[in-house]
C-alpha cells in the first residue's frame, strides 16, 4: 500500500527548477520502499481536444479535455532515512507544462498524485478522465530566462584554498602589527603573528604545485582583530596585510597562474572601531549613521562599568553577543547604498572573481538581490557564494546567491568519518539530503568543505587519525561541487576549536622536517584526479551495494570507489569483483 500522506511535492522550489532557459527538472518523494515506478505526466496547457477559452481553460470543473500530457518515466535519485526521491527532465516545446505523477506499487496499486489530490487509477476509463483533468495538475507556467540560475561554470573545475590570512606567511616583516609574535607561536583571540598578503604571494608557486586554482580569503579590510571580521575601512586592504597595492598584486600573480580570488563580505556587522559606529558612539541619535544600525536606547554604552554590561540584552543588535560588532541596518537605504558601492569597488578595481557571504543568511533578502544585480552586471561569472549551515533554498533562486558552502555535507562527512557520531546508513541518508536539498545547477557550484576558520580542523576531529583524515578527503573530492583546503591541512595540521582555544588558526607549518609530505602527496593525488574527469561533478550520487555495515562504495561515472570505514580489514564483494581493504582504506575499481 502506497502512503498518500507521505507523497510530497512542492512546486516552484529545488522540486521543480528550470535547469537552463530550456529544460526543466521535476522531483516527488514517497515513502521509502513503497513505490515500484513513478511517471511524471507532463505537457503544453494549452492543448486540448476541444474548447477551453481558445484552448486555455486551465481550472474549473470543466476542466477535462486535456490532451497535452506525455509520459516520463522517473529516475530514483536518491534514498532518505524514511523516502525515496524521484527524477526526471523535460523540455517543454514552449516553455511552459502542467505536470502530475503516475505513481504504480505493488499489487497493481496505481495512483495519479496531482496538485489537489491523490487519486486511483487503475481502472483505465478512471485513468482517462482523470489524466485529462488539467484543474488537477500543478504549473510550472514558463521558464523565464531571467529566472533561471546561471551559475559561473568555472566553479565546477577549481579546487579552492582556504587562507586566513595572519597566519599564513609572513612576506615582510617590517609591516606587522606592534607586539607581533613570533611565527608559531600558540593562537589566541589577540595575538598576532604578522601574516600577510606578500607572504600568499610569495607562496604561489607552492599552492600552484599543490593543484589549487582558487583561493578563498578570509577578510583582507582594515580592521582591529586578527580575524578582520570586524571591519573598519571596506575600502582599503589592512596596512598589515600590505594594503590595497599588495592585494592588486595578488590578484594579478594569481591571474597569471589560472587562480581564482574570492574575498569576504561581513556585510552583517562592523567592528565598533569604524568612524561610522564612533560617530554613533559620539552623536547619539542626532548622528546621520544612527538608523544604520539597529539601536534600542542611547547612548549605545551603559554609563555603567563595561564588567556590569549584560551582553544578553543590550542597547543595539550585534553579531551574536559580540559587543564589538554591531549589526547593520541594510534596510537603510544610504547603509545599502554604501555596502553595495563596496561589492562594486572591489570587482571593478580589483578584478575579484568571487564573493564569500558572511553570515549570509541575516541580512535581508532583498539587499542580496540588489548586490546580484551590482556584481553580476559588472562581471556575470563573478561567483556569490553564502555563508549558511542549515537548508537555504530561499536564498537559490536564481536572484541571490550562486551557492552555498555546503555545511550541511561536511556535518554528514565529520560524523561518519572523523567522529563515528553516525553508522554507515544514516551517513548515506545524509548525504542523500544534501543532494536532494537543491537543484543540480546549484549543487554543481556547491562548495564543500571539512573544515574551516570556524570549526576544528579535520585532523583533530579524527582523533590525529590520518588514514580516516584520507577517507574523508577522498569521499569530498569525489563528490559533486568544489572541494576545498584549508591551509596546512594538506600537510598534516591539527587544531581544535572550542571556547577559548584556537588551535585550528595556527600558524602554517613552513619547515618541511615538520610537515607531512607523504600527505601532501596524498592530496595532489586527489587534486589530480578530481581534475582528470568531469563525472566527479555528476549532481547526483550512485550507491553500489556492499554487504558490510562499515563500507560504502558508490560510483563516479566508470569509476566505483570503495571505502572502509572501520579499523578492521575487510574482505569486500562489489559488483563480482573481489576488494581486500586495510583499515580505514579506500579502493578504486
Amino acid at each position: 500500500m502506497i502512503t498518500k500522506s507521505s507523497i510530497t511535492h512542492t512546486p516552484k522550489s529545488a522540486d521543480a527548477y528550470a535547469y537552463n532557459n530550456e529544460t526543466l527538472h521535476i522531483r516527488l518523494r514517497t515513502g521509502k520502499g513503497e513505490v515500484e515506478k513513478v511517471s511524471l505526466w507532463i505537457g503544453d496547457p494549452y492543448r486540448w481536444a476541444e474548447g477551453g477559452l481558445d484552448g486555455g481553460n486551465l481550472g474549473g470543473s470543466e476542466a477535462h479535455g486535456w490532451i497535452g500530457g506525455n509520459e516520463v518515466t522517473m529516475t530514483k535519485e536518491g534514498e532518505t532515512e524514511y523516502h525515496d526521491h524521484w527524477f526526471a527532465e523535460f523540455t517543454p516545446p514552449k516553455r511552459r507544462s502542467r505536470y502530475g505523477f503516475i505513481l504504480e506499487g505493488k499489487d497493481g496499486e496505481k495512483l495519479l498524485s496531482g496538485e489537489k489530490r491523490i487519486v486511483e487509477i487503475s481502472d483505465e476509463r478512471t485513468a482517462e478522465i482523470e489524466l485529462s483533468n488539467l484543474s488537477n495538475f500543478f504549473c510550472f507556467p514558463y521558464i523565464n530566462p531571467r529566472d533561471v540560475l546561471k551559475t559561473p561554470k568555472w566553479v565546477e573545475d577549481t579546487i579552492w584554498y582556504h587562507i586566513f590570512p595572519e597566519r599564513f606567511a609572513n612576506g615582510r616583516s617590517d609591516i606587522s602589527p606592534e607586539g607581533v609574535k613570533p611565527w608559531g607561536t600558540e593562537p589566541t583571540s589577540d595575538n598576532f603573528m604578522g601574516g600577510d598578503l606578500w607572504g600568499v604571494i610569495e607562496k604561489l608557486d607552492y599552492l600552484q604545485e599543490l593543484g589549487v586554482n582558487g583561493l578563498y580569503l578570509c577578510p583582507i579590510f582594515t580592521a582591529n582583530a586578527n580575524h578582520k571580521y570586524d571591519t573598519v575601512d571596506y575600502y582599503n586592504v589592512d596596512p598589515h596585510f600590505g594594503g590595497n597595492d599588495a592585494f592588486k598584486a595578488l590578484v594579478k600573480e594569481a591571474h597569471n597562474r589560472g587562480m581564482k580570488v574570492m574575498l569576504d563580505a561581513v556585510f552583517n556587522h562592523i567592528g565598533d572601531q569604524s568612524p561610522l559606529w564612533l560617530d554613533v558612539v559620539e552623536k547619539g541619535a542626532d548622528s546621520k549613521y544612527a538608523d544604520w544600525f539597529w539601536i534600542h536606547q542611547f547612548p549605545v554604552y551603559p554609563d555603567t562599568p563595561e564588567d556590569e554590561w549584560d551582553y544578553q540584552n543590550f542597547n543595539y543588535e550585534t553579531f551574536g553577543n559580540v559587543i564589538q560588532m554591531p549589526k547593520l541596518n541594510t534596510e537603510n537605504e544610504d547603509c545599502r547604498a554604501y555596502l553595495l558601492d563596496v561589492a562594486r569597488h572591489w570587482v571593478e578595481e580589483f578584478d575579484i572573481d568571487g564573493w564569500r557571504l558572511d553570515v549570509a543568511n541575516e541580512v535581508d533578502h532583498e539587499f542580496w538581490r540588489d548586490f546580484r544585480k551590482v556584481v553580476k552586471g559588472i562581471k556575470p561569472d563573478c561567483y556569490i557564494l553564502g555563508e549558511i549551515w542549515h537548508e537555504g533554498m530561499a536564498w537559490l533562486r536564481g536572484e541571490q546567491y550562486d551557492s552555498l558552502m555546503n555545511y550541511p555535507m561536511t556535518q554528514a562527512m565529520t560524523d561518519f568519518f572523523a567522529q563515528d557520531l553516525s553508522d554507515k546508513h544514516g551517513f548515506m541518508s545524509d548525504v542523500g539530503r544534501s543532494y536532494m536539498s537543491y537543484p543540480h545547477n546549484v549543487n554543481e557550484a556547491m562548495f564543500n568543505l571539512l573544515d574551516s576558520h570556524d570549526t576544528s580542523r579535520i585532523l583533530s576531529l579524527c582523533g590525529g587519525n590520518k588514514d580516516k583524515a584520507k577517507l574523508a578527503f577522498v569521499f569530498m573530492f569525489t563528490q559533486v561541487g568544489a572541494p576545498c583546503i584549508y591551509y596546512g591541512d594538506e600537510v598534516g595540521m591539527d587544531g581544535a576549536r572550542s571556547m577559548g582555544t584556537e588551535g585550528n588558526r595556527k600558524c602554517m607549518e613552513w619547515d618541511e622536517s615538520k610537515q607531512d609530505l607523504e600527505f601532501r602527496s596524498f592530496i595532489q593525488s586527489l587534486i589530480k584526479l578530481r581534475r582528470s574527469s568531469p563525472d566527479f561533478n555528476q549532481p547526483s550520487i550512485e550507491w553500489v551495494h556492499v554487504e558490510d555495515e562499515h563500507c560504502i562504495a558508490y560510483r563516479r561515472g566508470s569509476m566505483v570507489f570503495v571505502l572502509n570505514n572501520s579499523n578492521e580489514r575487510k574482505e569486500l564483494v562489489v559488483e563480482g569483483q573481489t576488494v581486500s581493504l586495510g583499515a580505514f582504506d579506500h579502493h578504486i575499481l
